[in-house]
């Protein structure tokens, strides 16, 4: 793979470089933050060399790439720049709970190397204890220990960082607030008990919490936005970080500690509550419906569970024993495609998915090979949802947060309960040897002729050719007239522009809707030969956030040539300062020909 070509390819259908706001990677994704999203051609981003997928989703637009995806960013960062300085203006407007979830996955997505690592680590040195291969008590198992057992003790300092980091503030200096939490004289005085202003301190032991440090950092980051404002420039160096912490420290010791570490109380015990009420059909449930939650990035949300869960309880029971159970799945499923199909290409991407996912990293097999068919996806469900309710009856715990595969068995290793270990493996086998039989007997190659999208359309005939009206009043002008060189450039698909004389968007043939948005500023549609048409009003519109656009279909909708699809105020575009040209492209011709109405 020539990862030069790639990332060139893959910045030109992001929107280019200026659309770039950020650029971040996990272990198979590339997450673009992009100023326009409209611009995105997701099409063609799945076409490019060593993409397995892309979506939006969460505020971002992610592109899989599966194990490559270090590299693949490394071939892009150059090109685009690492500090790209573009304003968030265009990025999707998200909901207060949308807002919240991003906050707190930011906050702990990166904090799992650093707690998976020390995990594994600590597994590793138990198992090493109880096989009798060293001593409990020598200073090698001690020390070793200590390696496990110090991201956890120390994770309110973790959490600075990382908080301040989302936040956008100092992060010595919220490095520097939490660590005060944690300092040994303090946590002697508060055990002893002690006073602050003749007022009387709540004991709480702030080593391993959550709560209390994000609750810190949020105080400190608005102090340090208003004290920043109005303290003389001269002193700003010491004096902001010093009535920062002057004023955080007090408040988090009377106020935002104890409610941080009661919130975190409450939330294990309802947790645990459902688990022992609920635990092997929530286990069963969750492993089965794990492939459409990775899919979405919806798992993501159980990392802000799974941390202060595995901080206070020492273990957890729910997502990462369900994971294991979905994981092994998707790589008996790949290994099954692998001998069962005839197409060569699959069966190359489903063997290193296959051995991927057996190593705890699914997205390749998700992406390459599970949402492609349905033939593979049922065995994953079934499969994972089958051992997951074997893994909740025999309440299996993992001790480390860690994605499950055959290189991190150990995360379940309890020196407690050694049988924790061994129905761990029991459903490893249960999960590769069910997935792996249901595959071979589902599995069926696609039918060489029309994609599976346009077969399973009925509105989609079988004519070649299309041939469409202008969408709106107006001069009809050539695409690369337009002042937007996503749309000129013809990266989105070739199509025709329209100097509109008024505000009333028509069908420009008989189609379906299938896309809208909810600032109304765009539409697609698949026309009767399979098609696909994007119509854009105006350029950088989306802006204006719905304001004087009124959509007058829904989607799945069939539409006549000619029908009304949206209504807009062109006086107020015009007014506002935006170009009211209206662009039509065809994002996918399906290989067929195309008659744009003559100039």
């Amino acid at each position: 793979m020539d990862y030069n070509t790639s990332a060139k390819q893959i910045i030109e259908h992001v929107g280019g470089k200026d659309n770039v706001i950020k650029l971040i990677h996990c272990s198979t994704r590339l997450r673009f933050t992009l100023a326009d999203f409209d611009k995105a051609n997701l099409d063609a981003l799945k076409q490019i060399d060593g993409v397995l997928g892309a979506v939006i989703a969460s505020g971002q637009c992610q592109i899989i790439v599966g194990n490559n995806v270090i590299e693949m960013f490394d071939a892009i960062t150059p090109l685009i720049g690492i500090n790209n300085t573009n304003e968030l203006g265009n990025t999707p407007k998200m909901r207060w709970y949308q807002i919240l979830l991003d906050f707190l996955v930011g906050v702990f997505q990166p904090l799992v190397p650093a707690i998976a690592g020390a995990g594994v680590l600590k597994s590793l040195i138990i198992l090493c204890s109880s096989l009798g291969w060293i001593s409990a008590t020598s200073p090698t198992y001690q020390i070793f220990n200590f390696i496990g057992s110090a991201p956890l003790y120390f994770l309110p300092l973790l959490i600075a960082v990382t908080t301040a980091q989302k936040l956008n503030v100092n992060h010595i200096v919220a490095l520097a607030l939490v660590s005060v939490l944690v300092y040994p004289d303090l946590v002697t005085a508060l055990t002893k008990g002690t006073t602050l202003f003749g007022m009387k301190i709540t004991n709480i032991t702030y080593s391993s919490q959550v709560f209390p440090a994000i609750l810190a950092i949020l105080l400190y980051a608005v102090l340090e936005k208003y004290i920043t404002k109005y303290c003389p420039k001269p002193v700003r160096i010491f004096l902001v970080p010093l009535l920062c912490m002057a004023i955080t420290i007090p408040v988090t010791l009377f106020v935002l500690g104890p409610l941080g570490y009661y919130v975190g109380e409450i939330l294990t015990a309802v947790i645990l509550w459902l688990y022992g009420h609920f635990g092997w059909i929530a286990t069963a449930l969750l492993a089965a419906i794990l492939p459409l939650m990775v899919a979405t990035g919806m798992h993501k949300a159980m990392i802000p569970y799974a941390v202060p869960t595995l901080t206070k309880t020492g273990y957890e029971a729910l997502y990462l024993p369900a994971s294991l159970g979905h994981n092994i799945s998707e790589a008996g499923v790949c290994f099954g495609v692998a001998i069962r199909t005839k197409n060569e290409r699959t069966r190359a991407t489903a063997i290193s998915a296959g051995i991927s996912a057996l190593f705890g990293i699914t997205e390749p097999a998700l992406y390459g090979i599970t949402l492609q068919n349905k033939r593979a996806l049922v065995p994953v469900m079934i499969s994972g949802g089958i051992t997951g309710g074997l893994i909740g009856l025999l309440a299996v715990k993992a001790y480390a947060l860690v994605g499950p595969g055959i290189a991190s068995m150990t995360m379940y290793v309890d020196k407690k309960n050694s049988n924790n270990f061994l129905y761990a493996c029991i459903a490893f086998a249960v999960a590769l040897c069910l997935s792996f039989v249901l595959s071979l007997i589902l599995w069926k190659d696609e039918e060489v002729g029309e994609s599976k999208e346009i077969k399973s359309n009925d509105f989609v005939t079988k004519d070649d050719t299309l041939t469409l009206e202008a969408p709106i009043n107006g001069e009809i002008k050539d695409l690369n007239s337009v002042q937007d060189n996503v749309f000129s450039s013809g990266v989105l698909g070739k199509g025709f522009a329209v100097e509109p004389n008024d505000g009333i968007l028509f069908a420009p043939t008989k189609s379906k809707v299938i896309m809208t948005y909810e600032t109304g500023h765009a539409i697609g549609l698949l026309a009767e030969n399979g098609a696909e048409i994007l119509i854009h009003i105006g350029l950088d519109t989306v802006k204006m956030k719905g304001k004087g656009f009124n959509v007058r279909v829904q989607e799945n909708q069939i539409v006549e040539a000619g029908e009304v699809l949206i209504e807009f105020d062109l006086d107020l575009l015009k007014r506002e300062g935006y170009d009211p040209t209206v662009i039509l492209v065809i994002t996918n011709d399906n290989n067929k020909e195309i008659n744009f109405p003559k100039e």
